[in-house]
């Protein structure tokens, strides 16, 4: 499920930066590229400008509260209703243009704007029963009352303005994953700066509906930073996510070039390659690092065919199904039953020893909700593989030839389910 913000102070901010560039709003033949840096500089203008400006302050204000009312079905001013639902419709082709290149599947699609209210009633049901009190002219949870959990502080649930906070709609959005079906687990992923706002939203609920409460778990992640410094989208200063990604892909066009044989690829093949190669080195960068830190991307080492990275696990599936169609071309099948004792083979390999575990991998990583392990595993595989691919001849006339064509399609199964356990995409050559 993926949980989207389309109300609050950030839409405010940037619906008032459209209507003050009014005179650069897109046209609807204008590219996509143009109406999404049209958003984003209405953001950054927004932004700064709420921090500057008390007129402008108070013009956003007003704006957040009016489109709220706008999505409880109260009609609003013409400028905010378009600047709304163009906004958001820009904003979701260039999400679902994104998730579409990540291979990013999602079951349901849930937005802040249906559960605000619900989120809101249920806080207001439950000042009367203590869970929630006034103060100031908000409804807070006072996480340091007494009998709570050590550690927890005072969290607003609904503002003076009378409007839901992130902490309301995440109650709504709770009850409403429920309604969809009755989950036996429910996993929210935040940023690391969520963390501890999470840790009271739980507190809260644990008081409303503590079988809800048992079913949640929450990670929290850390940012993907450049080894240029921090990234920052408050002045502008961003580096968006497709732009980074034509970045790394233009870097691996250029290490192509150094290879003969992709070379003698075409264009189209040789961009699918790239392509691949460049998502398959920012998953692996991601999902090896355990959950909670920073990542540091580094574009050497993360482009790297030899090694800890994604193009090594890549490379190394590509070279052992080159092998599988060498052997299909000479007719070569693979036996994996034949009895060992007829072979002149001694010992078990390592990498026949490292196959097996994959089950007990993927259990443990799926226990643990620690991607890592497979990341771990799958480099140790590939290097197994590799030193055996290196002192043995696969397709040959031998009598052993059979079992380790054998031996490479288990190699083939094996890291092709564990690089789609991560998402990682598989490119049949290289």
């Amino acid at each position: 499920m993926c949980y989207g913000g389309d109300v609050g102070l950030h839409i405010g901010k940037t619906i008032w930066g459209m209507i003050k560039n009014k005179s650069a709003f897109p046209e609807d033949s204008d590219s996509l590229e143009d109406k999404v840096k049209f958003l984003g500089d209405s953001y950054v203008f927004g932004t700064n400008q709420y921090e500057d400006d008390l007129v402008a302050k108070k013009e956003i204000e007003n704006i957040n509260k009016k489109v709220f009312e706008y999505k409880a079905g109260v009609a609003t001013d013409e400028d905010i209703e378009v600047s709304y639902k163009k906004g958001k419709e820009w904003s979701l082709a260039l999400f679902h243009k994104m998730y579409q290149r990540l291979s990013t599947d999602f079951d349901y699609e849930v937005f802040e704007s249906e559960v605000s209210y619900e989120g809101q009633k249920i806080v207001e049901n439950n000042i009367l029963n203590g869970v929630f009190e006034k103060s100031e002219g908000a409804v807070v949870f006072n996480g340091e009352k007494e009998g709570r959990k050590a550690g927890l502080h005072t969290r607003v649930f609904i503002n003076s303005q009378g409007l839901p906070t992130y902490e309301a709609k995440e109650l709504g959005l709770v009850f409403k994953k429920f309604v969809l079906s009755d989950w036996d687990e429910s996993v929210v992923i935040t940023a690391n700066e969520q963390k501890d706002y999470y840790q009271v939203f739980l507190g809260a609920l644990s008081e409303i509906d503590l079988e809800k409460t048992n079913k949640t778990k929450h990670f929290s992640h850390g940012m993907l930073r450049l080894t240029s410094g921090k990234m920052s989208s408050r002045r502008g200063n961003v580096v968006l996510a497709e732009d980074f990604l034509e970045e790394i892909k233009t870097e691996v066009m250029e290490k192509m070039k150094d290879s003969k044989k992709i070379e003698e690829h075409n264009e189209t093949l040789k961009n699918d390659i790239a392509e691949k190669v460049a998502i398959g080195a920012i998953k692996y960068v991601i999902l090896r690092q355990s959950t909670g830190k920073d990542v540091i991307y580094d574009s050497k080492s993360a482009l790297s065919f030899e090694g800890d990275s994604g193009p090594y696990l890549q490379y190394s599936i590509a070279r052992a199904k080159s092998v599988l169609r060498k052997a299909k071309e000479k007719d070569l099948k693979p036996i994996p039953s034949i009895l060992r004792t007829h072979l002149s083979i001694e010992e078990v390999t390592v990498l026949e020893k490292m196959l097996y575990r994959f089950p007990e991998v993927v259990a443990r990583a799926g226990e643990e909700y620690a991607p890592q392990l497979v990341t771990t595993y799958l480099i140790e595989l590939a290097s197994a593989f590799n030193s055996w691919y290196g002192t043995n001849v696969i397709v040959s006339d031998e009598i052993e030839a059979p079992y380790r064509v054998a031996l490479t399609t288990a190699f083939v199964l094996v890291m092709q389910n564990g690089l789609q356990i991560l998402a990682i995409p598989v490119p049949e050559r290289m």
